[in-house]
């Protein structure tokens, strides 16, 4: 059982994980993808420049076949006239093919990115391994490109065949009119398969995207001893252990200010130190819930003035227990008798300001232990 949980590849890759295959080139990519929207750009473009398209077609066709018995003898004329043939074409083509190029380009990179790798191009010795090459020919992904290969075989034949049928008598017209609108004619029929072919790879390409999705990040999945160990690897580097201390710091100085309102008194130095206590029935000692200098004692002060928790200015016992106490542990026994005069004496005042008892005289003096003196 120990030997499955490290060796099967059952977890989620990490983003570093993600990005180390993005920089050997493998992410998701769908052929078919590609297929339909160079076909569907094909469609497009045919339809939009049909008209203009069987004009210059024409014009290179008339111009080819209508030359004169002079032209076609003299070598130099006609090494002329076909580089003007092919200067047009060029010129009419040009457009259609940066068109064609533009989109087997963007297609890919929409459901896997931009990946720019040399070490997808650097050849491997795993490509030419008889083993590597039988399991690349009878393995889970070879039989999948069967399965689809056959799925878009169907379904393209199916629809072509359907289209073709109802563009027969369309077909048979062709060549009996002039020859411009005959061409036209056939570009129109010939986009419109494009459409209809493209329409046919959508299905293929609805089942076939989500799937290359879902089989990358199966390939690239990680066994829960590579987690670990990339988990060791990566807080072990200086920046990501500061980082994680910063972290640490953070989420510990908001838990400390948020137990400040719940304090029953703060003892201050009054300005450069703070120290929150709470004491329950039943504890052996008051407990230092928050305590810092400077900033952090004066946001100490803010917090318990706006939640009227007394606040008694003691520097000497303030400092004592801010150099002697942990945050979160009780305070020492030397200070036992001080703090418990400093919470008698926020006590009573509390009872006297809702009108109960007399004012308490101020202290004048707390006994701090020479050991604990700072």
């Amino acid at each position: 059982m120990a030997e499955n949980d490290v060796g099967e590849r059952s977890e989620a890759p990490t983003p570093k994980k993600k990005k180390q295959s993005r920089d050997k080139g493998q992410v998701a990519r769908s052929k078919e993808l590609n297929s339909a929207a160079v076909l569907i750009a094909a469609g497009f473009i045919f339809i939009g420049s049909g008209s203009y398209s069987g004009g210059g077609i024409t014009r290179v066709l008339e111009k080819n076949f209508t030359l004169s018995r002079e032209t076609i003898f003299d070598t130099q004329s006609l090494m002329i006239h076909l580089g003007a043939s092919l200067g047009e074409s060029f010129i009419l083509l040009t457009p259609i093919f940066v068109v064609f190029l533009l989109v087997a380009l963007i297609a890919p990179i929409s459901i896997g990115g931009l990946t720019i790798s040399a070490k997808a191009a650097s050849p491997k010795l795993e490509n030419i391994s008889p083993k590597k090459g039988f399991k690349r020919m009878f393995g889970h992904n070879a039989l999948m490109e069967l399965v689809k290969s056959i799925a878009k075989f169907a379904v393209v034949s199916s629809f072509a065949y359907m289209y073709l049928s109802s563009q027969f008598d369309r077909f048979m017209g062709l060549g009996h009119g002039a020859a411009k609108a005959d061409i036209i004619q056939a570009l129109g029929i010939l986009s419109q398969s494009f459409l209809v072919i493209a329409l046919s790879l959508l299905l293929i390409v609805a089942i076939d995207v989500p799937y290359q999705i879902w089989n990358h990040d199966r390939q690239i999945k990680m066994t829960k001893q590579e987690v670990k160990d990339e988990m060791k690897d990566t807080e072990g580097k200086p920046e990501v252990k500061g980082k994680i201390r910063q972290s640490q710091r953070e989420i510990s100085y908001r838990r400390m200010m948020a137990e400040v309102p719940k304090a029953d008194v703060v003892i201050t130095n009054p300005e450069h130190f703070s120290v929150a206590l709470k004491y329950n029935e039943g504890l052996v000692a008051p407990i230092v819930v928050a305590k810092g200098v400077d900033e952090t004692a004066m946001k100490i002060r803010e917090i318990a003035r706006r939640h009227d928790i007394p606040m008694f200015a003691a520097p000497p016992l303030a400092r004592a227990i801010f150099y002697g106490t942990k945050l979160d542990r009780p305070i020492p026994e030397g200070l036992y008798l001080a703090v418990a005069q400093v919470l008698a004496y926020v006590y009573q005042l509390k009872e006297f300001r809702k009108g109960n008892g007399t004012k308490p005289a101020k202290i004048k003096d707390l006994d701090i232990p020479d050991d604990l003196q700072r």
